[in-house]
């Protein structure tokens, strides 16, 4: 399969991101394996251990990381042609969520819509200087993750999120084939809601199956990032503007630290 030639340089784009040491990607074929969960405990972990870092939300359809960070409901401003992200918990932050009006109501865009508000959040948005910009891809490999690998294509590389089953793991064996085809390095695979503690009897389940992210790992030859079991505290400290970091699950913090000193090694080593 032939490689894309996806470069689009935007001098504006260029003036903003040149200023921005590493840029990471968070990217998976499937919905709904959790890529904005790892996305916002990714800034956060970074920003814990001082980095200055920004989090932009590129999911049009379905922002959320407005919500996982507390300030849902709060709206973005311009200023002439910059726009100022939100800053939440130390992190600036860009969403669709701070520029529409009803968070209930659907962006109904065609390609090139999407494609020009990517390009605003890269070439007008006032980031700074930052060490770090974790970009919290769609699912799929359309518009808006097609139009950020044009706009900078020296990504870090991407971060490639599934769960364990089967047909999540196929679903998201496409991620690694894209990465590929656009020539942007793969930093590693995170098998997400590996299993769960069970409250009553205290046992492991495997609700999802286990061990399918680390098998695609090794079958595409990228590093296996590590595993994150499932708990439904996760899910209510999301709804409620919180992250791992202040979860009571020792066993997640460590996993989940564990796989960030993955992602920093891979960054400091340029594996």
């Amino acid at each position: 399969m032939e490689n894309v030639n996806v470069q689009y340089r935007d001098n504006k784009v260029i003036d903003r991101t040149k200023k921005i040491k590493h840029k990471i990607a968070v990217m998976s074929n499937k919905g709904g394996v959790g890529k904005s969960t790892i996305s916002v405990n990714m800034a956060m972990s970074l920003h814990s251990k001082g980095f200055r870092v920004g989090l932009l939300d590129a999911d049009l359809h379905g922002p959320s990381v407005f919500k996982m960070l507390g300030i849902e409901g709060q709206k973005i401003m311009a200023m002439e042609d910059q726009i100022l992200p939100k800053t939440a918990k130390g992190i600036k932050v860009i969403s669709m969520a701070g520029l529409i009006k009803d968070s209930s109501e659907p962006v109904i865009w065609r390609g090139p819509l999407k494609m020009k508000i990517v390009k605003d959040f890269l070439s007008n948005v006032h980031w700074e200087d930052l060490d770090f910009l974790v970009i919290d891809l769609p699912p799929g490999t359309g518009d808006e993750t097609l139009s950020i690998c044009q706009l900078i294509p020296e990504l870090e590389g991407f971060v490639i999120v599934t769960t364990p089953q089967e047909m999540a793991t196929l679903d998201t064996q496409k991620s690694l084939s894209f990465a590929s085809q656009v020539n942007i390095p793969v930093i590693g695979v995170i098998e997400n809601m590996s299993s769960m503690v069970c409250p009553h009897c205290n046992k492991s389940v495997d609700i999802f199956g286990k061990g399918g992210g680390k098998k695609m790992a090794q079958k595409f030859d990228v590093q296996f990032l590590g595993e994150l079991s499932f708990d439904p505290n996760i899910v209510i400290n999301a709804d409620n503007g919180k992250t791992i970091l202040c979860d009571n699950n020792e066993n997640i913090r460590k996993q989940f630290q564990d796989i960030m000193y993955n992602i920093e090694y891979f960054v400091e080593n340029k594996i």
